[in-house]
């Protein structure tokens, strides 16, 4: 959910609060002081004060031009809401807080997967699968993942230069030289690296590992990159060859604010939620649940035992 104007919205007083079945999923401020009032936040700008029931927050993502109070971090805190810092519409990831749930479920379905060789290809060919769904992947190797993948992703490049006509002589990207690259090749970096940014909060608002990747590897972001990937051919690369298309001035601006729009129009944060919860399912842990507040202590032969408790071995509690 975002909020583009504070002031475009009806004002609200905390006594006007609706009850919600469930949270809302991201909600997103930019300019203005965000405060607490009892229970809830508030949002405030030049033209008023907004009032947004705490409860129903999932993960709150703060944007340009944001404050938020000590009070209201603490009210945030009590109710379980995580807090990602970004850049305008949720396009750049720069610190988070707490994650959006409180089970370790989900980042243990990771890491299990991630730890066997099988589970681990597994997740890979399903998200080959979820890339290119007209291609089923099963049986395939890495490296005709690999190979496959590439040949997928050219093709893309070819297919919207053709229909934006911008010219494309291949990818070219130089790491910390942007201006080196012709338009097209500035426009696809700066897509990707927004991409990135929203990647990170939905990956650190879930609580999983940023480094446990399963198709990219050896980088504290690998996860990262695995799912940013995902949605590259499909809303990455055509953004950016329709910035290009328009002309080459401050084409790295304009291809972030139009991955901002595209973004926002396709539901994509929700989408990347429900993305990985089935991905990590498919590494063997299905029915895995996500939500609640459960702690349990581990025994042996896998086997998990109520917390709180003293299992002194004379006693035998178990």
């Amino acid at each position: 959910m975002t909020a583009p104007s504070l002031g475009a919205r009806a004002f609200s007083s905390p006594r006007e609060l609706t009850r919600v079945g469930e949270r809302l999923s991201f909600v997103y401020l930019e300019r203005c002081v965000v405060h607490r009032d009892a229970h809830a936040l508030t949002a405030e700008d030049a033209e008023g004060t907004t009032h947004i029931p705490s409860a129903t927050i999932g993960t709150l993502l703060l944007g340009p031009g944001t404050r938020i109070t000590h009070q209201a971090m603490s009210v945030l805190g009590e109710c379980g809401a995580g807090v990602v810092w970004v850049g305008e519409e949720g396009v750049r990831y720069y610190a988070g807080g707490r994650a959006l749930t409180r089970s370790s479920a989900l980042v243990e379905a990771q890491a299990t997967a991630w730890a066997n060789r099988r589970a681990r290809l597994s997740v890979a060919r399903a998200m080959y699968r979820l890339r290119f769904a007209d291609e089923d992947p099963s049986g395939l190797t890495r490296h005709e993942l690999l190979g496959r993948e590439g040949t997928r992703v050219k093709a893309c490049y070819r297919r919207e230069a053709a229909r934006t006509g911008v010219p494309w002589h291949g990818r070219h990207y130089a790491p910390g030289d942007f201006a080196s690259a012709d338009a097209p090749n500035q426009a696809v970096t700066a897509a990707a690296q927004c991409m990135y940014g929203i990647a990170h909060a939905v990956v650190a608002a879930l609580g999983c590992a940023p480094g446990l990747g399963f198709v990219h590897s050896g980088h504290e972001l690998s996860f990262v990159l695995d799912i940013a990937d995902l949605y590259k051919t499909e809303i990455g690369i055509p953004v950016a060859f329709d910035a290009a298309a328009e002309g080459t001035e401050d084409i790295g601006a304009r291809t972030r604010r139009a991955l901002r729009d595209a973004v926002n129009r396709t539901g994509l944060l929700d989408r990347c939620v429900s993305d990985i919860k089935e991905l990590l399912g498919a590494g063997g842990q299905e029915g895995v649940a996500h939500d609640g507040d459960r702690v349990t202590l581990q025994t042996d032969r896998g086997v998990e035992v109520d917390s709180g408790r003293n299992y002194d071995v004379e006693g035998q509690s178990w």
